[in-house]
């Protein structure tokens, strides 16, 4: 009996090994796909202003039934792995993701440096006697700071002058960035594959080109959209997509790239090339036709042209709330007057599309024909109908000077001030300054020498003509309450 007993136990603790070992990876023997550019049927690029690219790959594959791997090569180095999704257009229930990885340890020296520590390496180096090259056989001890540290025999060196030949590639490094799938796949047959991912590294914005006419009242307009790609990869016929609009995104606590862009600017414009149509909350707006954007390019593409746009040059004279809270350090100040240029971007205008934020640069052609820069503002974006309000600079012949006459205390809460605003004119003919006053507090004007408009709680304006070579003196007393 006890014999018995101990030929079952023996059994059982020989079958609790299998009844213990893990299940077998179903995927260990599955087959790999890969797939590259030349695999592409169709690629959409969305770009938005803030450095941020939406892209659609579809690309044909065949996988073979069960589980498999599916290497995406081609894709963005500047990719957000979170935001990839992949799908298949052709029967998107009998394909599912089982796992997603992103692999990026790309081949370059300092990585495959790092990769061979603890190994061997020939280094090669040219003898000084016998002008032959030779080498020498090095175990690699450390890679910090991009500086190698070698063993040769028993010896230690750093600062090799050699060639460092390597015996292979490590597998675990790539030379380009892939997306990595393990799929289930239960349709044996060729199929349309789609990923839609976010990328950093592609961004757009809108240049602008205004050639004034002679008199200051009418301009040309030419608007760029100028694209920046520094994602990582190319993209070869894409439809292009563009998105004008503050997207609100969750910010990473990380350093952001600033992009560069370069703007340029034809005298013979181009017609419009993009769709515009209001989109959600913003704008979008389509190429109507397909593009190549290389990595690390710029490229520019017209957005529309618009000829014989009614333009109004303004002078204009900012005050500032300071100058009404106390008593003047100085008799007379002396301050630039700015001169800005006023669109509207209507259709009667010869304009009212829907402009993304970006650069207006204004120029003007001289006596000679030839173009000259006057000056460039950035706009934010302006739906159609506002007004385009652009600073250009400061007048050279028109002067102004400020000077505060009298100040009093009346009460704890309540002061009195007279100032006194000179303008002169040396220009060839008459203009009109407007004077825009910042009045803190509970305000009222005592008197004035010229009609002055409220435009808000705290602020008035005037609007003072001054003729050619001439001055015109505006003065005014105010009391106030703060």
């Amino acid at each position: 009996m006890k014999k018995k007993v101990t030929m079952v136990i023996a059994g059982l603790l020989l079958a609790l090994p299998a009844l213990a070992a893990p299940p077998a990876d179903p995927g260990a023997d599955r087959p790999t796909y890969t797939s590259g550019s030349a695999d592409q049927v169709a690629l959409e690029i969305t770009a938005y202003n803030d450095n941020l690219g939406l892209i659609k790959d579809q690309r044909k594959a065949t996988f073979g039934k069960g589980i498999v791997e599916l290497r995406f090569a081609d894709v963005a180095a500047g990719i957000d792995p979170a935001t990839v999704f992949i799908r298949s257009l052709t029967d998107p229930v009998r394909l599912s993701v089982l796992e997603q990885n992103y692999e990026y340890d790309l081949l370059n020296p300092k990585r495959l440096l790092d990769k061979y520590v603890g190994q061997e390496v020939k280094l090669y180096y040219r003898n000084y006697y016998t002008e032959r090259e030779e080498f020498v056989t090095a175990k690699v001890l450390s890679n910090n700071d991009n500086n190698p540290v070698y063993q040769i025999g028993d010896e230690i060196t750093f600062n090799h002058p050699g060639r460092i030949i390597f015996p292979k590639v490590p597998e675990n490094l790539i030379s380009k960035p892939t997306l990595v799938w393990l799929l289930k796949n239960d349709q044996p047959k060729e199929q349309t594959i789609e990923t839609t991912y976010l990328t950093s590294g592609i961004g757009w914005r809108a240049d602008y080109v205004v050639v004034l006419n002679r008199e200051d009242t009418a301009a040309g307009i030419t608007g760029w959209v100028t694209l920046d790609n520094k994602s990582g990869a190319a993209y070869r016929d894409a439809a292009l997509k563009l998105v004008a609009g503050d997207v609100h995104r969750v910010r990473e606590r990380e350093a952001q790239r600033d992009l560069m862009f370069k703007g340029r600017m034809a005298e013979a414009a181009a017609a419009p090339q993009f769709r515009e149509e209001a989109f959600f909350e913003y704008h979008l707006y389509t190429l109507e036709r397909k593009t190549t954007l290389k990595d690390n390019s710029t490229k520019q593409v017209t957005l529309l042209t618009a000829q014989q746009v009614p333009a109004h040059k303004e002078f204009r004279l900012y005050g500032a709330d300071h100058y009404y809270r106390g008593r003047y350090g100085e008799p007379e100040q002396k301050q630039k007057v700015g001169v800005f240029l006023e669109i509207v971007n209507s259709k009667e205008s010869g304009m009212g599309m829907p402009l993304p934020k970006g650069i207006v640069r204004v120029y003007k052609y001289d006596r000679e024909g030839s173009l000259q820069f006057t000056g460039e503002d950035t706009i934010d974006h302006t739906p159609k109908d506002e007004k385009l309000k652009l600073k250009l600079g400061e007048a050279f012949d028109v002067v102004a000077t400020r000077k505060q006459t009298d100040w009093k205390k009346l009460a704890s809460d309540t002061y009195e001030t007279a100032l006194e605003i000179a303008i002169r004119n040396h220009k060839p003919e008459d203009i009109m300054v407007r004077i825009v006053e910042p009045v803190p507090g509970d305000w009222k004007v005592l008197e004035s020498s010229h009609r002055w408009v409220k435009t808000s709680a705290s602020q008035m304006e005037f609007a003072v003509p001054v003729k050619k070579d001439g001055e015109t003196v505006v003065t005014y007393r105010v009391r106030m309450r703060f």
